[in-house]
């Protein structure tokens, strides 16, 4: 079998953790010893200059990206704090965009998303990027549909990925898509992970994601709808709480959350089963109705929307996960 070439972009303050991920993975698949599998990775930066991560960790470059040619299989960028520079250095961006002319799949880790869009190569996708980035992605690039929650997104063979530790998960999803689930599986035991998160996995549990709300009334909401998952959690009555109107509302949430009532309240509903499922032996049923919803089926639906698996299957992975006491 051909070698699969991967070339992933560094920068000035790219992430190290980004590239790491990505180049240990690979490296743990080839070394694995089975035959067929040669990955062989090339860590490209403008100059072939060396990498000042953001650390202050120095990498160094094995190839300029200037002169790197296809064909090429793997086309990944990196994050990192000098993403904004990267992304407006139109040279840089000008090679991401030929190699990806000559390359099999495409891909980006954490804030390289930022590089991608500037390339246009997310236009009229869906993307994901760090969840503390995702908003100003989508104000710069208006053309791209930016998706905060995932782990990892693919659309064609284009790949974005969210933050940092994120990369782990989408090399352990491209091995799999190579080499088949078994080998994946192999990759993930030796680096010591005992979950391989599928792709559209919430990257944040909403416990602890965000800060508070800086508006007192959403934050009393949110305290409120934290507090009491199974009670009467409609846009009118939460209003009628507040004393505003349902549209007043509703205008707050998107300002000051990013989403309507109703679906910060299914996902918070969300949030507090997946916490249950995992802390107590309660019943699926019992979980539902504990976290404000009709039926099993209903938590079902929502579950694997939100998390991409049921809630039993969830309640089996994470449980088996976790180490014994």
């Amino acid at each position: 079998m051909e070698e699969r070439l991967v070339v992933v972009v560094g920068y000035e303050a790219a992430e190290l953790l980004d590239i790491a991920c990505v180049t240990t993975s690979l490296a743990m698949a080839n070394g694995i010893g089975r035959p067929g599998v040669p990955y062989r990775v090339c860590l490209a930066s403008p100059g072939g200059a060396p990498v000042v991560c953001g650390s202050g960790l120095t990498l160094q470059g094995q190839q300029s990206l200037e002169r790197v040619t296809g064909p090429v299989d793997t086309l990944l960028v990196s994050g990192g704090l000098g993403h904004e520079r990267a992304a407006a250095d139109p040279r840089l961006v000008a090679h991401v965009r030929r190699l990806a002319r000559d390359s099999r799949r495409v891909a980006s880790v954490c804030t390289g998303a930022s590089v991608l869009a500037a390339a246009g190569l997310l236009d009229g996708r869906r993307a994901t990027t760090h969840w503390r980035y995702a908003h100003r992605l989508a104000a710069r690039h208006g053309e791209v549909t930016v998706d905060p929650d995932p782990i990892w997104i693919r659309e064609g063979n284009v790949y974005t990925a969210a933050g940092v530790t994120s990369a782990l998960d989408l090399t352990l999803a491209l091995i799999a898509e190579d080499h088949g689930e078994e080998l994946s599986r192999e990759v993930a035991r030796n680096l010591v992970v005992y979950l391989q998160r599928p792709g559209n996995q919430a990257q944040m549990s909403m416990f602890v994601a965000a800060p508070a709300p800086a508006n007192d009334l959403v934050r009393r909401l949110v305290e409120h709808i934290a507090g009491h998952p199974d009670g009467d959690l409609t846009t009118v009555a939460l209003a009628a709480r507040a004393g505003v109107t349902p549209r007043h509302l509703t205008r707050l949430f998107r300002e000051h959350l990013g989403r309507t009532p109703g679906k910060y309240v299914r996902r918070a509903r969300c949030e507090a089963a997946a916490h249950l499922l995992v802390t107590t032996t309660l019943p699926v049923a019992s979980v539902a109705v504990r976290c404000g919803f009709g039926s099993a089926e209903a938590l079902r639906q929502a579950f694997t929307d939100r998390y991409g698996i049921s809630p039993s299957r969830y309640r089996t992975v994470q449980v088996a996960g976790r180490p014994a006491r």
